[in-house]
């Protein structure tokens, strides 16, 4: 009896799994690189709340991006890239996923540390909607981004590592202006 139960569990799971679209399959390297995105997500928010606004318009140096740009760049980057890949990004951003320009216009914007923080928000829900919805058939196309061509995964690949190297950006910032990472504490 055991054994028939196993059986008929089985044959729903994969008759439901055949019923779900494509898209809304995700393959394994999609699934792990959203969670890899959450995660950094989770940081950067935490970072966003951490850092006061009077930090915002830190800056290292001359010419590097201050503590809010870094914000704002990743935030139009979590558009562009999805935008580039025939996911558009919302039409309130103005960034198109093939005029790098419309990314710097967006990243040149008033915004104060709220702001920001929202649009943050806002382009995460957007770059994680946009990975999901890639078909594990699509990830092998040719596509082209920042005028190099990448495959589908790999141009996803790159999203994921844009990020980590603005999170290790903001981490410093925030240590060299003593704000302790919040998951660190």
């Amino acid at each position: 009896m055991q054994r028939s139960v196993r059986f008929v569990v089985l044959n729903a799971a994969l008759a439901l799994a055949y019923a779900l679209p494509a898209a809304a399959q995700s393959t394994p390297i999609i699934t792990d690189l959203a969670a890899d995105v959450a995660d950094a997500e989770k940081k950067f928010m935490a970072l966003a709340n951490a850092i006061p606004a009077e930090k915002w318009d830190w800056r290292p140096g001359t010419g590097v991006r201050s503590v809010g740009e870094v914000f704002k760049h990743v935030a139009a980057d979590n558009y562009l890239i999805p935008a580039g890949l025939g996911y558009a990004a919302d039409a309130a951003t103005g960034i198109k996923g093939d005029d790098y320009k419309t990314a710097v216009a967006y990243e040149a914007r008033k915004m104060d540390k709220a702001q920001t923080g929202a649009e943050l928000e806002k382009s995460f829900a957007h770059l994680k909607k946009s990975m999901q919805a890639t078909p594990a058939a699509k990830l092998g196309d040719p596509v082209k981004l920042f005028g190099m061509p990448f495959t589908m995964q790999r141009a996803w690949i790159l999203g994921t590592t844009h990020l980590h190297e603005h999170l290790g950006q903001l981490i410093a910032y925030a240590r060299t202006n003593n704000v302790k990472p919040p998951w660190s504490q």
